[in-house]
Parts: C-alpha cells; sequence; structure tokens
C-alpha cells in the first residue's frame, strides 16, 4: 500500500519505518524544513534504539520519502495517519489543534477512496471532529472513512512494540475501511502467530488509549504508594510488590516503586482522561489521587537528601545519574529529575549531573538553570557530599560502585530506581536510602 504519516515524532517515525520495512511505500509530512531534510539524510530528531539503521535503509530502497508537501503525498495514499503532538492545556485537555490543522489539509488533498486514521492519542469524539473539518474541504469526487488505531509504544522499545504488539485495535465505522486496516496490519498480526485483533467502534479505540495509559499510571503509583507506607512500617517494599504481583490477576509489570512516572504519555494522558469525566459529569478521584502520589514519590527523593545530610542542603555538592523519564531515550518531558533537580538548586544545593543520551534536550531547559553537566558518571562523583541515581540505564548498573566510593567526599547515595541491593552497599561503607526499603 502507499501511506502517509502526519508527524515524525516518536509514534509517526517509528511506525513509519516499520511499515515501510514491510513493503509499503510511506510518505512522511513534516512541516520544519531543517527537520525534514535531515531525515532524508537519516540524521533523526530524536533517540530510539534501532531507528536510526531502519529508517537509512528503507530511505536508500525509496519506500521512506520524507517531504514537507501534502501533494502528492496524500492524493496517492490508500491510508493517512494523523500521529502529530497532542500536548496538555493548563486544564489538563488535550490540545487538539495540530490535529485540526492537518486534518484540513489532508482532506484539500484527498483523491479517490482515503481511509485517515488518528494514532495521535485523542480525546473520544475527536475523529467525528476531524470528520467534519474534511467533509467541508475535500474535493467533490473524493471519499473517504475515518478510524482510530491508538498506539501503545514504550520508548526504548518502540520498534519492538510497533513490530510485535500485544494487540492491534481498529476502530471503524464502516466494512470498508475495516477492511482495509485489517490489510495493512496483516504482516504484523501473521508475523506474531496472530496477534489479539480488536475490532471494535471509533469511540471505543479512543478510550481504549487512555484507559491503557492510565491504568499503567495507577499500578506505578500504587506501587509508590505501598513503598512509602512500607518505608514507614518497616516492611521491605520491593518484596511486598513482588510477591502482590506474582498473583496471576496482577503481574510485576509496572509494579516497581521509584521516583515516579514521567514522559510523553502517562502524565498528559492521566490528565487528559480527568478532563475527559469532567465534561461529562464524573469526578474521577481515583486518577486525581494517582497524580497526587506520583509528585509525591518525586519529592520524597528530595526529602531523602535532606535526610542523608542532615539537612545540610545549602552549598552541598550533589551528583544526579540519569535525566531522562526512563532509560533508552532522550524524552525529557515531565521527566522526575525536572522536579527533582530544581528543588535541590532551590535549596542551595550545587548539583551537577550526567546522562548518557538526554545531555542536549536536558541543557535547553529553563528549570535546570545553575546545574552543572558532566561528561561521565565518575565526573559527576568527583567530590560530591551525595549521588542521586535517577534513571536505571544499564550503564549505571555496571559501575564499579567502589571506584565511585573513593571519588566521593561522602559517601552517600540515593537511590531512586532501587539499582543496587542496600546490604550490600552498607557493607561497602556507603549510607545508602532506596524506595520502599
Amino acid at each position: 500500500m502507499t501511506i502517509t504519516f502526519l508527524g515524525h515524532g516518536y509514534v509517526g517515525l517509528v511506525t513509519a519505518a516499520v511499515f515501510a520495512d514491510l513493503g509499503n511505500k510511506v510518505w512522511v509530512i513534516g512541516h520544519t524544513p531543517e527537520k525534514v531534510e535531515n531525515l532524508k539524510k537519516g540524521i533523526l530528531p530524536i533517540y530510539e534504539p534501532g531507528l536510526e539503521e531502519l529508517v537509512i535503509r528503507n530511505v536508500k530502497a525509496g519506500r521512506l520519502l520524507f517531504t514537507l508537501d501534502y501533494s502528492p503525498a496524500i492524493s496517492e495514499s490508500e491510508v493517512v495517519f494523523i500521529a502529530v503532538g497532542t500536548p496538555p492545556k493548563p486544564t489538563g485537555e488535550a490540545d487538539l489543534s495540530v490535529v485540526f490543522q492537518v486534518a484540513e489539509e489532508i482532506g484539500k488533498n484527498l483523491d479517490g477512496y482515503t481511509v485517515v486514521i488518528t494514532k495521535s492519542t485523542v480525546p473520544v469524539g475527536t475523529n467525528y471532529k476531524v470528520k467534519e473539518i474534511i467533509e467541508k474541504v475535500k474535493p467533490h469526487k473524493a471519499e473517504f472513512d475515518i478510524a482510530s488505531c491508538p498506539e501503545f509504544l514504550r520508548e526504548g522499545q518502540a520498534i519492538g512494540d510497533t513490530q510485535h504488539p500485544d494487540r492491534v485495535v481498529i476502530g471503524t465505522d464502516t466494512d470498508r475501511a475495516e477492511d482495509t486496516l485489517v490489510e495493512l496490519h496483516k504482516p504484523i498480526i501473521e508475523n506474531n502467530g496472530g496477534s489479539t485483533v480488536v475490532l471494535t467502534n471509533v469511540p471505543t479505540a479512543e478510550m481504549i488509549k487512555y484507559a491503557s495509559n492510565a491504568f499503567l499510571a495507577t499500578k506505578i503509583s500504587f506501587a509508590n504508594a505501598i513503598a512509602m507506607l512500607s518505608e514507614k512500617v518497616g516492611a521491605n517494599g520491593p518484596d511486598v510488590l513482588q510477591a502482590v504481583g506474582l498473583d496471576k490477576r496482577v503481574g510485576t509489570y509496572f509494579l516497581n516503586a521509584g521516583a515516579g512516572y514521567g514522559g510523553s504519555c502517562f502524565p498528559k494522558d492521566v490528565k487528559a482522561l480527568i478532563a475527559i469525566a469532567h465534561e461529562n459529569g464524573y469526578e474521577f478521584d481515583l486518577l486525581k489521587d494517582v497524580e497526587t502520589i506520583n509528585k509525591q514519590a518525586m519529592h520524597l527523593v528530595a526529602d531523602k537528601v535532606k535526610r542523608l545530610l542532615a539537612g545540610n542542603i545549602k552549598d552541598a555538592s550533589i551528583g544526579v545519574l540519569g535525566l531522562s523519564f526512563k532509560p533508552d531515550t532522550d524524552d525529557m518531558r515531565d521527566a522526575p529529575s525536572r522536579t527533582v533537580i530544581p528543588e535541590l538548586l532551590k535549596a542551595g544545593a550545587k548539583v551537577k549531573a550526567y546522562d548518557p543520551i538526554a545531555m542536549d534536550n536536558a541543557r535547553r531547559l529553563a528549570e535546570f538553570k545553575g546545574l552543572t553537566f558532566c561528561d561521565n558518571a565518575h565526573e559527576v562523583a568527583k567530590g560530591v557530599d551525595l549521588l542521586i541515581f535517577m534513571t536505571e540505564w544499564n550503564e549505571f548498573k555496571q559501575l564499579d560502585v567502589e571506584d565511585l566510593k573513593k571519588l566521593m567526599k561522602q559517601p552517600n547515595i540515593v537511590d531512586g530506581r532501587n539499582i543496587y541491593e542496600p546490604e550490600k552497599m552498607k557493607a561497602l561503607g556507603f549510607s545508602y536510602i532506596g524506595v520502599g526499603r
């Protein structure tokens, strides 16, 4: 098939590259000339393991094309994906302005029959608004259907999640659109021994995405709440959560305590679902508490720093290892480090940090003014009164902590991701605090 993607972020670029690799001709329409030219050369605006190689291979094969123009991409495509950003407004509602802008441009360039799919995470009813916009501007002879195919990608594992999904959700209102999209996804479904395909209507597909992310965020906040309580009563939180997760009805996935969730999906989708509920006369208090607990988990990292330093934060030298919201990504959106580091800087601490991938993105953040960026973990550790592990990069799991200790002024560690074993760290002479331990 010939396909077009609007948007070249984590969702659009990864999905486009995977579909191109399956033999489709795939256009990707961007709006920034510099980024489009870079993409043609294989220079990516994001970091995702394996993506650069996948893009370059398919660009060379002539299957993956980047452009600023809607024509001829839209007119020759059988399927068009909207995969642009839907950031939160101050109210928590999803900002759909870009979705509607590209919908109008898509409509103007339609030719023949096309299925227009919203892959961006959008509130229930958005696809029907997209339909209204397209109806007003499309050429008279052009035919189209709208559809919703939400994505379930994890940054750092996005290619594998696209190639081997747990489920493929296809929300349509016509048999013609459904048949087209089942055919498009057929190689993915067959390559996975018949992945579960959920065929449903458009509003249900839109709701599935929000429900999925809100549930996972709830699971993380539940784990953090149990960890907080475990610390107070003398229980070992990780053991509690492991035992709970061994129940097949629960599962261990996303049931780990830490410094809180962040990224491009969970924070904004939880806010959006709270707003959707409010607009429809339901106060989603459970998700409001999920947000509260997540913020508590971040602030507790700074509280533990103060505890280990006996409250002497002013002029203390503190090192932070890890800035991105999770490993294997350079994404700084709502990363816990963006809450913890400004709190320490405000208290008068001298903070320096290192991240294997996210340094360039971190340097652009206003709240990191006053933060010293280092080239490696050992440079961060040199002369510090305390080290914080904020992101569980494999690089940090392999560190020789005895070497780090020799570089540190004081052997204090706050392990925000429970990378190390407490007893081992204490045996090596560290004053160590994890999460829920």
